[in-house]
């Protein structure tokens, strides 16, 4: 799953991936997030959907002034740690090995004064889904957690259950393979789905989905 590690040989294109650090500057803030790829693999690095993502919180299309919201397989924290620093009140979520970490960098990043709008929380997708009652969020964020196709059911069954009438989920990712593209279909049946914003640069895709109000697609 996603905290498998992998063999720094075999990836040589991505090698800025182990380096023990990332800084970026973004919500008027120098951000700089510990990375750990040889221990948790591909939770604990950070990769192009969370930065594109980031970028399209900076540019205020998504009013998050006191808004709720939860991030899905945070990973580094960077997209939820943004969300915080411009003004929401954030529940970043991954799987138990990764939450020490992820705290870790939350904790270095968050101004002491804004320390109570984040809780690091643990999720694993389609468990205990009782302790995050839906409605809840007025926005869920996921960044990257579109690659694994047998966690596709799961991730579904979650966004179906945070997701109230008036959530909106935003869904930043690269569409590399057919099963990306089955997912989005898949997703289509219980959600509105429409693209709003696509890096060409980075070949990173933005989704926004709304829950539809009925089995139809709206």
């Amino acid at each position: 799953m996603a905290l498998v590690p992998y063999d720094e040989n075999l990836l040589p294109a991505l090698s800025k991936l182990h380096q023990t650090s990332a800084e970026f500057n973004l919500a008027n803030h120098r951000i700089r997030l510990s990375q750990d790829w040889n221990r948790l693999g591909v939770a604990a690095v950070v990769w192009d959907a969370a930065v594109v993502l980031c970028m399209f919180l900076e540019m205020g299309t998504v009013d998050l002034k006191g808004k709720r919201v939860i991030e899905l397989g945070a990973g580094t924290g960077l997209v939820g740690i943004v969300a915080a620093l411009l003004g929401a009140s954030v529940t970043i979520t991954d799987r138990e090995a990764a939450l020490e970490f992820l705290t870790a960098n939350v904790r270095e990043n968050i101004p002491p004064g804004q320390q109570g709008a984040v809780q690091v929380s643990e999720l694993t997708w389609g468990e205990n889904l009782h302790l995050y009652p839906t409605g809840s969020f007025d926005l869920i964020l996921g960044a990257d957690i579109v690659y694994l196709e047998e966690t596709f059911p799961a991730l579904l069954q979650t966004l179906e259950h945070l997701s109230a009438e008036n959530t909106v989920l935003l869904l930043s990712c690269r569409i590399r393979y057919e099963r990306d593209e089955r997912f989005l279909m898949e997703l289509r049946r219980s959600f509105s789905v429409r693209e709003v914003y696509y890096d060409s640069q980075r070949d990173i895709h933005i989704y926004r989905a709304v829950k539809n109000t009925s089995n139809t697609e709206l």
